[in-house]
């Protein structure tokens, strides 16, 4: 305890704060609330944030004229906060940014995260929401059945820099000639002015964008089936509970057969019919 005295003879106004906050330490409250778990927060504020990507059909969907939000992200998101009977709240950001949002606790939850092992070193992932099938559209005439088709150098493929369909191209295809470009629409572009013979894309992009242009080309699904998880990233926090309860969450979703039903709803929303979908495709 600090005496009237011992202030009194602190010279300088830096000095008499430090000992008026020494006099008034930080109750414990206080300090819980600074280190409050993601679990504990939405608990207490009934308040669910996510983050949306405007233009990243089917998982996100901005409108511009009233600003709602739709996509199969969404429509989880929503059940997540109805069970965890909080409210939703959605921010804009880019997947580039997702990661940084979770890290400083601008965001909960992040759906449709790949879990590369660089995100693992700063963000938990929970269970898969699905498993996101690799697949190329090709230009006509192209028909590739295997991966090993593709893995030679006078087979030119188009891919986003630094995403995962640029990853599975240098590992699997190290022969080919890739056209590395810096955006998704850039490699997509690539492959409709001739540079490019066929664009690597998960299912869930390839469908979307051949909807939007059939004159791209076809998806089709090389063999082997190759799939890469698509997850949820939570904030590192040490409580464990917000991460248990989302995949107890996914899990039972699943068994309900509700995530079949979001990511079919949605994919129709944007055109994507069930007979689009490749035979080899299970969500």
């Amino acid at each position: 305890m600090v005496s009237r005295r011992d202030i009194a003879s602190l010279v300088g106004l830096g000095t008499l704060a430090a000992a008026v906050a020494a006099a008034n330490p930080i109750t414990p409250a206080l300090a819980d609330d600074a280190a409050e778990s993601t679990f504990a927060r939405v608990r207490r504020t009934k308040k669910l944030r996510i983050a949306g990507i405007p233009g990243t059909e089917p998982y996100y969907h901005k409108d511009i004229a009233t600003g709602a939000w739709t996509g199969f992200c969404v429509s989880m998101a929503q059940d997540l906060a109805k069970s965890l009977e909080a409210e939703l709240e959605i921010a804009e950001t880019t997947w580039g940014n997702a990661v940084l949002d979770l890290q400083s606790n601008k965001i909960d939850i992040m759906f449709g995260l790949s879990p590369t092992p660089s995100r693992a070193l700063v963000v938990e992932f929970t269970r898969p929401i699905l498993n996101n099938t690799f697949t190329i559209i090709a230009r006509d005439g192209f028909e590739p059945k295997t991966w090993a088709d593709l893995n030679k150098p006078e087979v030119r493929i188009a891919v986003d820099i630094g995403s995962t369909h640029d990853l599975f191209a240098r590992r699997i295809m190290p022969n080919a000639t890739l056209v590395a470009l810096k955006t998704p629409d850039e490699a997509v572009l690539a492959l409709q002015s001739g540079r490019a013979d066929c664009c690597i894309q998960v299912v869930m992009l390839s469908l979307v964008s051949v909807k939007k242009n059939p004159k791209l080309g076809k998806v089709l699904v090389p063999m082997p089936l190759s799939q890469q998880p698509t997850c949820c990233g939570v904030r590192i926090d040490g409580d464990h509970r917000f991460l248990n309860f989302v995949d107890n969450w996914l899990e039972y979703s699943r068994a309900l057969g509700a995530m079949h039903s979001w990511i079919s709803d949605n994919l129709t929303l944007v055109g994507v019919k069930p007979e689009d979908v490749p035979s080899e495709v299970q969500f």
